[in-house]
């Protein structure tokens, strides 16, 4: 009864993204509005509510941040929900982030990463509803939906509804990479997905709660506000940046690329001006790799994998950026070569690989010799799978 119910309400959905886009010339040349952005669409739904808001400095309305744009209206804001790196975003990955008081405006933030990774009985006490507005990048392994998915299960048990107001995926044109297995579930990555799973955060969130892949197979009471003029092949350059060490959409469009490096001893330009947009390593060889640079203490990064040592490696950040927003599939050729010519194979993968991969199996290959299409050729039949799973909850139409 649960899945038809999802399904009958994604249909509804489906329909309204499709009337919108048709009386708006199907948003060609229309701006994209954010579901955060459309305050007729959720605002009749929080009078005379307790509201909490599980957000960070991502939770625009244009130059307003959405807390300041619903006290303005009245709205009774109770709490902020945190995630990773903070309300306002500049906490470095993996870093403790406390509970606080938002300065400007005195209400209290309850981090969702530092003693705990889920809100608590005691504070959805005063919770009569959660807007969940985070830009996500498309990637199983940033931790965004992790938060929201213990949001669901948190608000499934108190029956407190959630309304996600969507965003576009950065890099939601394609699907790829290894599903992952439940062995290896855990905070980076929490459900059998690839590792690029081409959904926005509303269609995501539909899935898990379709799938019935919430804890004590509950629902959350979860209703979305859609992406206005939005398809999935658009391109969107995010008007802030996601994370600390994303800080441009270069770093946006190789993540999905390079965040397997963290499982590695190779540096990804963490304390340096371009994280995510090089890569390297003091062992590196010299005659495959001439760029070379020191990642350094600072605050996005205090400290960073191979800290104060010279690294060789590759600059990526002279790619062509349009070129890199057209690409549909990672690129395993960064991780490849690193791996063959790194001189200490057993010192080149940390445990944190298999994490990241979702698998064993991808680890193994590369040790094994296996090229980039033998790779891919062994993800194609699990891929097509998720992408016929994936058909039921997609909000926005391809073109």
């Amino acid at each position: 009864m649960i899945q038809v119910l999802t399904h009958f309400y994604i249909l509804l959905l489906k329909i309204a993204v499709f009337s919108a886009g048709t009386q708006n010339g199907s948003g060609n040349n229309m701006e994209i509005l954010p579901g955060a952005w459309q305050t007729a669409g959720y605002f009749h739904l929080l009078e005379d509510k307790q509201v909490a808001v599980a957000g960070n400095h991502t939770s625009m309305i244009q130059n307003t941040h959405l807390v300041d744009t619903l006290l303005a209206s009245g709205i009774n804001v109770v709490k902020v929900f945190s995630p990773e790196h903070g309300f306002r975003g500049k906490a470095a990955d993996g870093e403790y982030v406390d509970d606080s008081t938002d300065p400007r405006t005195g209400i209290p933030i309850v981090s969702l990463y530092g003693s705990n990774r889920r809100p608590t009985r005691d504070q959805l006490a005063d919770v009569d509803i959660i807007l969940f507005d985070m830009q996500d990048v498309g990637t199983r392994f940033y931790t965004y939906l992790s938060t929201m998915t213990y949001i669901m299960e948190e608000s499934a048990d108190k029956g407190i509804p959630v309304i996600i107001l969507d965003r576009p995926n950065p890099n939601g044109h394609y699907v790829d990479g290894p599903i992952l297995e439940p062995d290896h579930a855990s905070f980076v990555g929490l459900h059998p997905v690839p590792v690029v799973h081409g959904m926005t955060v509303g269609e995501y969130a539909l899935m898990v709660n379709g799938e019935g892949w919430l804890k004590n197979d509950r629902s959350a009471d979860l209703r979305i506000v859609p992406v206005a003029n939005y398809s999935r092949k658009m391109r969107y350059a995010l008007p802030v940046a996601p994370s600390p060490n994303l800080p441009n959409m270069h770093a946006v469009y190789l993540y999905p690329s390079l965040c397997f490096f963290e499982g590695t001893s190779i540096s990804v330009g963490r304390g340096t001006p371009k994280p995510f947009q090089k890569f390297g390593h003091p062992d590196l060889p010299a005659s495959a790799y001439q760029h070379v640079f020191t990642p350094e203490s600072r605050r996005e990064s205090p400290n960073p994998p191979q800290l104060g040592k010279e690294c060789r490696g590759q600059d990526l950040s002279r790619f062509n950026k349009e070129e890199l927003k057209q690409k549909d599939r990672i690129n395993l050729g960064f991780l490849l070569e690193a791996y063959h010519h790194f001189p200490d194979k057993d010192e080149f993968f940390n445990p944190y690989f298999d994490q990241l991969a979702g698998t064993t199996i991808l680890r193994e290959q590369i040790v094994a010799g296996y090229s980039a299409s033998e790779i891919r050729a062994g993800w194609e039949e699990d891929l097509e799978a998720f992408r016929q799973l994936r058909a039921d909850y997609l909000l926005y139409p391809e073109q």
